[in-house]
């Protein structure tokens, strides 16, 4: 099918289907995803270099992600063993997702023994260290990592619709609600200690299920996505009841003072 039909099919009532379901999907999809920029981001000292690095991180991932599209049939081959270790096939799809895997475990390892090792230090010294990170540093990380999501985002849309202008449609969607909303989720996360440790260790969790991946263990994405919310919802609870011991304290101290 030319791009002439598939932009016909894309104005249909099944192509906008198709283009709803799968941008949907890539919201989903791009979570984590969301998550790793705003922490990477929230290294950033000033708020207009952060709101930089996720713009331009996002704009050159999206530039990323629909030249991969435009290489579909080199993704798909990317699926065929290149070579056999200990019994095991492995493909470029595997590479990729084995060394995405252990970056992000490494990275995020370190961002957790950073932010233990910050809990000690003064705010100067916090603004200190935050200036010594670059913007381009910063975007460098977000693209890389983008990177290594974009496979498994592009081979997962392969499996719903044939066309790339649909792809590339629900792409361009789902990256303009991710970069309406990083911010709030950065602002969220940095306003919220507890919920950025366990964004970490949902970031942890992400790249030990790629390197599962990378040797062809499929752990179902509802079952990882089920655990991340419930734990959530668990954090958000916890959130609610601290609120609420605080206002309590804050009033019993009013009334004593008003004594």
């Amino acid at each position: 099918m030319d791009f002439g039909a598939q932009f016909h099919h894309l104005l249909s009532l099944d192509g906008l289907i198709s283009l709803l379901t799968l941008a949907l999907l890539e919201i989903v999809l791009g979570i984590d995803n969301i998550i790793f920029i705003s922490i990477i981001a929230g290294k950033l000292e000033d708020k207009t270099d952060q709101r930089k690095a996720r713009t331009w991180g996002l704009l050159f991932a999206l530039l990323i992600r629909i030249a991969l599209l435009f290489g579909i049939t080199w993704i798909i081959g990317m699926k065929d063993d290149l070579f056999t270790l200990f019994g095991h096939g492995f493909s470029g799809r595997d590479i990729i997702l084995f060394a995405g895997g252990v970056f992000l475990l490494a990275k995020t390892t370190s961002e957790i023994h950073e932010k233990m090792d910050m809990a000690d230090d003064s705010e100067e010294e916090a603004r200190e260290k935050k200036k010594k990170v670059a913007v381009s540093m910063v975007i460098t990380q977000i693209v890389l990592v983008d990177i290594v999501f974009s496979f498994d985002s592009i081979l997962t849309a392969v499996g719903i619709v044939n066309e790339v202008i649909i792809m590339i449609a629900a792409v361009i969607v789902s990256m303009l609600v991710m970069l309406a909303f990083s911010e709030k989720v950065s602002t969220f996360i940095e306003k919220h200690p507890t919920v950025k440790m366990l964004a970490l260790a949902f970031l942890l969790m992400i790249g030990f299920l790629l390197i599962l991946e990378s040797f062809d263990v499929h752990v179902p994405k509802p079952y990882v996505y089920s655990s991340m919310a419930f734990a959530f919802l668990v954090e958000m609870l916890n959130m609610r009841l601290r609120k609420k011991k605080e206002k309590i304290k804050a009033a019993k101290t009013a009334k004593k003072d008003g004594e």
